[in-house]
């Protein structure tokens, strides 16, 4: 036996690469990735291919070993230049966007360590930086030092974990889930009807809260939908709000629905993974108002969905959940395993896998740690205020050009069509618009219906993009509906 093993020690010897072959790879990933950022400006921001993705079956996983140069090319070759290009300040279409370079260099020490983040008797110093990080948060949306949370994958997981911890709180057991209430807006994320059902509150029943003209959440209406569900008899327990919507970017009304939840003893869930980190900017509305004042109120929810990976123009894969009483996100998530009683005695801080349905866990902390100890906070603030002004400048400009509008812009996200001069399909007018954008590549924007109308949205939230874009954006715009007219 002991000579297979060592047989085999050595037939797996590669995987310990040499101090020449590290140094080989990473200076020609270290090139690779250089090379991309710096065509970024040249670069479109989409491509649409006849046959996207299958550049990367180019290469079968088999037992054949490849140079880093023959993987690479196949990589440079194919990602940029198929679908949705990301890290273009030119991506205005949805949300999420970008990805600082500190992220990567995160993301890299994180792997290379591979430290544990999940409890605190293993990793204590990735638990601790991961903890300091969601309490940061906490502070910013006004919570007690005793608030804790868990950094999540994003949004959606997030959600899920709130949703959870409330309808335990709540005592919503199986028996009571079908005459158990949820409340919410059409505008909310699909991940929230994801979350409730996945949370195993598919049964429940959901209403869909009326809102105003700026597709914000109706208070009163609220409140009259939970003294009826009450009066008959039913078991009113979840109110979700938005901080910004993805659709249109829209602010509930979150002091008056916090009045409501506070009165009816419900659970006051906000799901600010677009809009939470403008709580940095300070910008002043027309009517004497900040962008801060649109938040208040986020201070007295029970919990609060917010991603790093939008707000903070961090790299795909952070997001966090807020929530104001850990004991009972703790009752909800923890289990103890006696494998793993070793780890009982360290209660120095609240273990990540006791608050949340991961066990295994990558250490996502070092992805928003470490650019937020290189940078400061200062400069994501100024970055956070410039999109919301890009958005407006967006809105004043378009209308120069003959577009209609929505709403005037809460946060960073527009919507506008064009309605042509002469008798014409508009949905359809808009839809070919979109056309010629997207194939132009240099922009791309997005689209959705609302109410059977067809709308474009711009969604300006990535760290790259600037008047340039916009500006750029502006006369493609411009150029096609000359040309669709024409």
């Amino acid at each position: 036996m002991r000579d297979r093993i060592l047989q085999l020690e050595r037939a797996s010897a590669p995987l310990e690469p040499t101090p020449a072959q590290r140094a080989e790879w990473t200076d020609a990933v270290q090139s690779y990735a250089f090379d991309f950022i710096d065509g970024l400006p040249q670069a479109k921001a989409f491509v649409k291919a006849a046959h996207p993705g299958l550049g990367i079956l180019e290469l079968p996983l088999d037992n054949q070993p490849k140079p880093m140069e023959t993987v690479l090319a196949v990589l440079k070759a194919k990602v940029p230049h198929e679908g949705l290009n990301p890290a273009s300040g030119g991506h205005l279409g949805y949300i999420p966007g970008g990805g600082i370079y500190p992220t990567a260099l995160g993301d890299y020490l994180a792997a290379v360590s591979n430290e544990y983040a999940g409890v605190f008797y293993a990793g204590p110093n990735a638990v601790r930086m991961e903890n300091s990080l969601i309490r940061w948060m906490c502070n910013l949306v006004g919570y007690p030092e005793h608030a804790l949370g868990n950094l999540t994958s994003g949004g959606s997981l997030a959600n899920l974990i709130a949703f959870v911890t409330a309808r335990d709180a709540k005592q919503i057991t199986s028996g009571k889930v079908t005459r158990s209430v949820i409340y919410l807006t059409e505008q909310v994320h699909h991940c929230v009807h994801k979350a409730i059902r996945i949370g195993g509150m598919g049964e429940a029943i959901v209403r869909t809260v009326p809102m105003d003209d700026r597709f914000r959440m109706n208070a009163k209406a609220l409140s009259d939908l939970v003294e009826r569900d009450r009066v008959d008899g039913l078991y009113p327990f979840l109110v979700v709000a938005s901080a910004g919507t993805t659709e249109t970017g829209a602010m509930d009304p979150l002091d008056d629905v916090a009045d409501i939840c506070e009165r009816h003893e419900l659970w006051f869930h906000v799901d600010a993974a677009y809009g939470g980190f403008f709580l940095l900017a300070d910008v002043e509305n027309a009517d004497g108002t900040t962008i801060r004042d649109m938040f208040k109120g986020i201070e007295r929810s029970d919990s609060v969905a917010i991603d790093p990976h939008k707000g903070l123009f961090l790299a795909y894969g952070l997001g966090a959940v807020l929530i104001k009483d850990v004991r009972a996100q703790l009752a909800s998530h923890y289990y103890r395993a006696t494998y793993m009683q070793d780890t009982l005695s360290a209660t120095e801080e609240y273990n990540p896998a006791d608050l949340s349905p991961e066990l295994t866990k990558p250490w996502r902390g070092m992805r928003m740690w470490l650019p937020m100890q290189l940078y400061g906070i200062a400069p994501f603030k100024a970055a956070l205020e410039e999109k919301i002004l890009l958005c407006r400048y967006f809105h004043e400009e378009i209308q120069t050009r003959g577009f209609e509008v929505g709403p005037y812009p809460d946060l960073s996200v527009c919507r506008y069509r064009y309605v042509p001069k002469e008798p014409k399909d508009a949905n359809a007018f808009n839809a070919r618009l979109l056309e010629y954008v997207q194939a132009d590549g240099r922009i791309f924007i997005s689209s959705t219906t609302i109410d059977g109308v067809y709308w474009l949205r711009v969604a300006v939230l990535c760290f790259r993009t600037h008047l340039r874009e916009m500006d750029m954006l502006l006369e493609v715009l411009k150029n096609g509906v000359a040309q669709l007219e024409g």
